[in-house]
């Protein structure tokens, strides 16, 4: 038995152990006393690791036992596992011959061989190959050699003396365990290793003496004892009664043992009672049960136990690589199987558990662990699908939970984990958390069981809470990190806002998303760019949605933020499109889940709001300085309204401002605001023509008809005067109240609405311009003038000039100048009230209009005079009232009158274009003939157009004829009131005689 594991001069090994000279045999049992502490020697310091493995999911034991305890015991087991029996050596059975325990195959004679085979001999590992680990006689042997105190080197040889090193037990430790094993195996001939309590057969075979020390000795005793505890009490393999009397002994007998040592290494009373009582639990079995041994099969025991042997499988200098001789060793320590209670199933789970523990606890610097851990963790998914049993279910459930806590703490944050340096490893992270993850829902979960399993896709599940966690966390350090760089660049000119340094880095998170963690992710998750676009849609959508609830006008930094987000909505949609190509619905479940910011639509509503604005102060501004406005002809050169030009001011300016929005959308908000100002504009025109008068308010009401006396010539002119002044409008009344309505005033006026119409020309071809300049025009935009003109304002100022100008020339005519117009002309004696003194006054008029009104509508408003003035001629003519007669010779004096008022306007070719005075002297052409006919003739054309208007209605009494003020040779009417005024008896008697017309009023 010793030759087995006893080094042989075979040939050189990887690994460095200490030989011990006589002169150390003090230190080696030390050594031996505490294995934790040979651990340091077999170790070398320069090459040791600081592992930081996680907690263990197969649960915690008694605290009493510490890893070094149960390292030691678990190589106990490892050699009692493979020791042999009186009659034969020990064996060593290939896996291909193992059921799934192997320690209950039939032995062979090759064991020893293989046990004692020189490692220079041992194949590459198929084990390492299989897991797709490199092997490591690519690397640098090991070469951190264990000195001893006497400076003599040593290599193990064997794969026993390589397991007792790999377990970092003590030559003196390995020496007395073997030999305890010898005396037990001579004991116990035929008896299968699983049938015996290991620590109850060692405390029975060594006493004090075979110690160092006492100290040595009580240590290793203690050790023993709390393994019974352990594997017999707090752990067993079948639970305990609480009246089990056996259990309550042993409690006693170790707890006294643990005060005061028992006497161990013979055939005594204390010995023989701990025998009886440990044999007595080992021994307990289920109803029909065959008999069986169970004293380190009790969970969690068995694992930690079969956790710690695994672990041999690293080399004890690179705590990172798994030693080439993997495959023999492994198979030696599935000989354990049947003391331990485990079979293949578990020992693939604890294989996976112990490769990625090691991976983690070793720093994650050796890349093969994970992927090896990710391998077996695929056997341990098909064992899930068969294995129900319940114990196993709950350590995998654990183990599984670990593992997958552990790779989604990266995962949920895989920004944080991952760089252009590692970003080899996720796949195999990925693969770790989701194939737990699969195998958690799927082969544990009850809840999974009771559904469908087609309604749940676990991977794609988890991966869609991977992606969009992490972006979430990547997404609130790209908020901090804007933030800071607002901050740092505060003092610097045009700092951009936070927001929109955001949506710069969102746009460039989502690219690195899309080109280094997409294609991974991909292969669990068809739609991973569109999931992560849609979350960082999402994520930049909360924050734009709150900026927008809390600002109330358009600003530079508001307008920076929403075109920002607008160009990465753009961006990110494109991505997700892309992404979702191949899906059947075309990424139309992608895109529903990124409801647009709509940035446009919020920047169309800002500048709505911002022309609203505008507009309304433009209005408030209109209101209040027309109030003040004094309409003063001397105010400037252009003879117009300060807040005309002032207006105009605010209207270019507002236009300028408009086109200097950094927004994308000017030709489409545009109408909008022309829309705006043209209404203003047009509120102005209206508001500077109102009150102004108009032609019917000056025009005097016509008097009743009368017909005159025959003969009689007026000596009461002044009377009568006062009688006709009486009946004017007396709208005139009012419109004379107002001091800012004097001609000059009026004049000014005129001018402005003039100067608005020409200016808004101006405007449109401004407006024109600066489209041409805007990047965000297109030709169509500014080929076509809808929505860039003025549309209401310009017919709103021909209007208002229209009014203005007709009612400027009849109040001059009719209000200003009536005392020698209507008051004055031809009452009374016809040679002492011509029209002279009417001309002198009506010429200073025309004098002040021709200074005060522009030159672009001097002519119209002269026109408009002459108009009024020839309306009042004739309105004195023909219903002047009775103060006023005329007789056929007065006729030639009348129409040099007119000649004479004519002149005043031709002014010798200087003043209006003689088809101008023609056009408005038709109805003197047409009308003053009559009044050189005789009665009798008019009288007859009058009955003659009346029976003609009237028809045969009229022949036994001629109606009156309505006024219509449209004078007329061929309207009846006008022919009733040329005999209205002829002083001479046939018209008179006519008069008389068909409608008894009074003589006065």
């Amino acid at each position: 038995m010793a030759s087995l594991f006893r080094d042989r001069a075979l040939g050189l090994s990887k690994r460095d152990s200490f030989s011990f000279s006589s002169s150390s045999s003090t230190a080696a049992a030390a050594a031996a006393a505490s294995p934790s502490s040979a651990t340091s020697r077999f170790m070398p310091a320069a090459n040791s690791t600081a592992l930081s493995p996680l907690p263990s999911p197969f649960g915690e034991l008694t605290p009493t036992l510490s890893d070094s305890d149960i390292r030691s015991s678990a190589y106990e087991i490892f050699l009692s596992a493979n020791r042999s029996s009186a009659s034969k050596p020990l064996t060593y059975i290939p896996s291909s011959n193992n059921s799934n325990s192997p320690s209950n195959s039939t032995t062979n004679g090759n064991s020893t061989a293989n046990l004692q085979r020189s490692l220079t001999s041992a194949a590459a590992s198929k084990m390492k190959k299989a897991l797709g680990m490199r092997s490591s006689s690519s690397k640098k042997s090991s070469d951190s050699h264990n000195s001893t105190p006497g400076g003599k080197l040593k290599k193990p040889v064997t794969i026993g003396e390589l397991m007792r090193v790999q377990m970092r037990v003590s030559e003196a430790a390995d020496s007395r365990i073997r030999r305890g094993l010898l005396r037990i195996s001579a004991g116990q001939v035929g008896r299968r290793t699983e049938l015996t309590v290991l620590p109850l057969e060692l405390l029975q075979q060594f006493k004090a003496s075979d110690f160092t020390d006492q100290q040595e000795y009580e240590a290793w005793q203690k050790r023993n004892l709390r393994m019974l505890e352990a594997g017999l009490l707090l752990h067993p393999h079948t639970p305990l009664e609480k009246s089990n009397t056996a259990a309550q002994r042993l409690r006693q007998i170790i707890h006294a043992a643990l005060d005061r040592p028992i006497e161990t290494g013979r055939n005594n009373e204390s010995m023989q009672v701990l025998r009886t009582t440990v044999i007595a639990l080992a021994s307990r079995t289920v109803d029909g049960a065959p008999f069986e041994c169970h004293w380190a099969d009790g969970f969690p025991l068995n694992l930690r136990l079969y956790e710690t042997l695994l672990e041999a499988c690293f080399d004890v200098n690179d705590e990172t690589a798994i030693v080439e001789e993997v495959d023999e060793i492994m198979e030696l320590v599935k000989k354990t199987w049947g003391v331990l209670g485990l079979n293949q199933t578990l020992h693939n789970l604890c294989f996976t558990w112990v490769l990625f523990n090691r991976y983690v606890a070793t720093g994650q610097v050796e890349n093969d662990l994970l992927r090896a851990a990710d391998s077996q963790l695929a056997e341990v998914a098909k064992d899930a699908k068969v294995t129900k049993d319940s114990i196993y279910s709950t350590v995998l459930s654990s183990t599984l939970t670990a593992m997958m806590g552990w790779a989604e703490k990266r995962l949920l944050a895989y920004h944080e984990t991952f760089d252009s340096g590692n970003i080899d490893l996720m796949e195999s992270i990925v693969s770790v958390g989701v194939l737990a993850a699969k195998i958690l829902v799927e082969d544990i979960s009850n809840e999974y069981r009771r559904r469908r399993k087609n309604e749940v896709d676990v991977a794609l599940s988890r991966i869609d809470t991977y992606i969009r966690s992490s972006l979430r966390t990547a997404f609130a350090q790209r908020m901090e990190k804007a933030d800071s760089s607002r901050r740092a660049s505060r003092n610097q000119p045009n700092p951009l806002p936070v927001l929109a340094i955001l949506a710069k880095d969102v746009g460039e998170l989502a690219i690195k998303e899309k080109d280094t963690f997409s294609p991974i992710l991909k292969i669990w998750h068809p739609f991973a760019a569109g999931v992560a676009v849609a979350t960082l849609h999402a994520c930049y959508g909360n924050e734009l949605k709150q900026y927008i609830s809390g600002i109330a006008e358009l600003t530079p930094d508001a307008v920076q933020i929403l075109r920002a987000a607008d160009k990465l909505e753009k961006d990110l949609v494109q991505i997700a499109v892309e992404d979702s190509v191949d899906s059947d619905d075309g990424g139309k479940a992608i895109i529903r889940e990124m409801p647009p910011y709509e940035a446009e639509g919020v920047i169309a509503n800002m500048v709505k709001l911002w022309i609203k604005t505008r507009i309304d102060r433009l209005k408030e501004w209109v209101d209040r300085n027309l109030q003040q406005e004094v309409w003063n002809p001397r105010a400037n050169q252009e003879g117009c309204a300060p807040s005309a030009v002032e207006v105009l001011r605010i209207v270019d300016e507002t236009l300028e401002a408009f086109f200097l929005l950094p927004i994308p959308m000017h030709p489409a908000l545009l109408p909008g605001l022309v829309t705006g100002l043209d209404k203003c504009l047009q509120y102005y025109a209206t508001k500077a023509k109102s009150g102004c008068g108009s032609r019917s308010i000056y025009i005097p009401t016509m008097p009743a008809l009368t017909r005159c006396t025959t003969g009689t010539k007026f000596q009461w002119k002044k009377k009568e005067k006062a009688v006709a002044s009486q009946k004017r409008n007396p709208q005139v009344a009012t419109v004379n109240g107002d001091s800012s309505n004097t001609v000059p005033q009026l004049c000014v006026r005129i001018n402005t609405l003039h100067k608005i119409r020409m200016e808004l020309e101006v405007l449109e071809k401004r407006i024109i311009t600066l489209l041409r300049n805007c990047e965000s025009a297109h030709v169509e935009d500014f080929s076509n003038g809808v929505g860039k003109t003025f549309e209401i304002t310009p017919a709103t100022c021909i209007e208002a000039v229209q009014q203005l100008s007709e009612g400027v020339a009849y109040k001059i005519v009719f209000q200003d100048l009536s005392h020698v117009l209507w008051d004055y002309l031809y009452i009374g004696e016809l040679s002492s009230s011509r029209i002279e003194p009417f001309l002198q006054e009506l010429e200073k008029n025309l004098t002040i209009v021709a200074d005060t009104v522009h030159e672009r509508v001097r002519t119209r408003l002269i026109a408009d005079v002459m108009r009024a003035s020839f309306d009042g001629f004739f309105l004195v003519l023909l219903a002047g009232g009775p103060t006023r007669a005329f007789s056929k010779q007065d006729s030639s004096m009348i129409e040099d009158d007119f000649k004479s008022l004519k002149d005043l306007f031709w002014a010798n070719g200087d003043g209006l274009p003689d088809d101008v005075i023609d056009k408005f002297s038709t109805t003197a052409r047409e009308v003053l003939p009559l009044l050189r006919m005789e009665s009798e003739g008019l009288i007859e054309r009058f009955r003659r157009l009346t029976l003609e208007t009237y028809g045969s209605s009229a022949k036994a009494r001629l109606p009156l004829p309505p006024t219509s003020g449209q004078w007329d040779p061929n309207e009846p009417n006008t022919l009733l009131r040329v005999l209205c005024y002829r002083n001479d008896e046939a018209a008179t008697k006519f008069l008389k005689k068909t409608y008894n017309l009074p003589k006065k009023l």
